[in-house]
């Protein structure tokens, strides 16, 4: 095992300078500078794996591989766009291709389930935006309700409300219609309003 793997020395990424110096280092193959892109980006890619998965455990793992992806990847980033976009994209698409397979499949079941016998009340309906407020215990009670909602609403919510995609590309991505992508958000607003109601 190299010193470089055992001895984290994170660089400081302070300016942008900085942080394009600690890119190029890492994409020449520089573990310290690696390792410090690691420090400074963990704890997002984690809250976006453990949205999406809602499972504790599962968001632990789901990190490493984003992080193995980007180490992989890393040569392919060009600056197109901030490094943090970039490494969010590759957090999503890792998570999301990590059960695509299954997905296909278990959304399908799911959608019949999670909506039985909420036809009529979802049909026509926009949702409305949820009101966040910016109190900590508020944060976790939110942070709470969300891993409880169900698995297709709760991706479809971290999608779209947290993430910014639209409908079109979570229905792409999940592989479901974009007007079920709709219905899910709508059932997941709901179910948050009702979870956090006083």
């Amino acid at each position: 095992m190299s010193v470089s793997a055992t001895i984290r020395l994170p660089v400081p990424l302070a300016s942008a300078d900085t942080v394009d110096r600690t890119i190029r280092e890492a994409q020449r193959g520089d573990e310290i500078a690696f390792a410090a892109l690691y420090d400074s980006h963990a704890a997002r890619v984690h809250a976006i794996c453990l949205g999406l998965s809602g499972d504790r455990a599962a968001a632990a793992e789901l990190t490493q591989d984003v992080f193995v992806r980007v180490w992989e990847k890393l040569t392919a980033y060009r600056g197109e766009s901030s490094f943090a976009t970039w490494l969010h994209r590759v957090a999503v698409n890792t998570v999301l291709e990590s059960k695509r397979s299954d997905r296909r499949r278990s959304v399908r079941v799911m959608i019949a389930a999670d909506f039985a016998g909420m036809q009529d009340e979802t049909v026509g309906m926009l949702p409305d935006r949820a009101g966040v407020a910016h109190d900590t215990g508020l944060a976790i009670d939110l942070e709470t309700a969300i891993l409880r909602l169900p698995a297709g609403a709760r991706a479809v919510f971290i999608l779209h409300d947290v993430e910014g995609y639209q409908h079109a590309e979570i229905g792409e991505r999940l592989s479901i219609a974009e007007g079920t992508s709709k219905a899910h958000l709508f059932r997941a607003r709901r179910l948050l309003r009702e979870m956090l109601a006083p």
